[in-house]
C-alpha cells in the first residue's frame, strides 16, 4: 500500500460513524445505560481501527483480514442500533441514521476488499 490508511475515503468515512454514535449517546435516556454505551463505542471505534491497522501491514492479504473484521464492527454497529429503537433507547432518527451510515461504510469496505483481491500476490508455481 502506498496510502497512508488516514486518506482512505472509507476510514474518513468510518471516523462519520463515531462522530454519529457519539451524537447518539447524548441522546436522554442513556445516561445509564453504561454496558450498552461502552459495548456501541467499542464496535464504533473497532470498524476505524481495523482499517487503520490492517493498512499498516502492507500485504493486501492480511489488509483483507482487517477489513472484514471491520465490516463485522459494522454489523455489530447496526444490531445495537436496531436493539436500541427495540428498547426505546435514544433518538430513533439518529439509530436510522447511524443503521444507514453502518450499511454505507460496509458496503465501501466491501468494495475495497475486491480492489485489494484483484492486486494479491499469487504464489508462484
Amino acid at each position: 500500500m502506498t496510502k497512508n490508511f488516514e486518506d482512505f475515503p472509507v476510514y474518513l468515512k468510518s471516523l462519520e460513524l463515531i462522530e454519529k454514535v457519539y451524537q447518539f449517546l447524548k441522546s436522554k435516556g442513556l445516561e445509564k445505560e453504561f454496558e450498552f454505551n461502552n459495548q456501541i463505542k467499542r464496535a464504533s471505534f473497532s470498524v476505524s481501527n481495523n482499517i487503520a491497522e490492517g493498512s499498516e501491514y502492507n500485504n493486501n492479504k492480511q489488509f483483507i483480514k482487517y477489513l472484514k473484521i471491520a465490516k463485522g464492527s459494522c454489523a455489530e454497529v447496526r444490531s445495537m442500533m436496531i436493539v436500541s429503537k427495540k428498547l426505546k433507547l435514544g433518538e430513533e432518527i439518529l439509530a436510522d441514521e447511524i443503521i444507514n451510515l453502518s450499511r454505507e461504510v460496509s458496503s465501501n469496505i466491501s468494495n475495497f476488499i475486491k480492489y485489494l483481491s484483484v492486486n494479491i500476490e499469487k504464489p508462484q508455481s
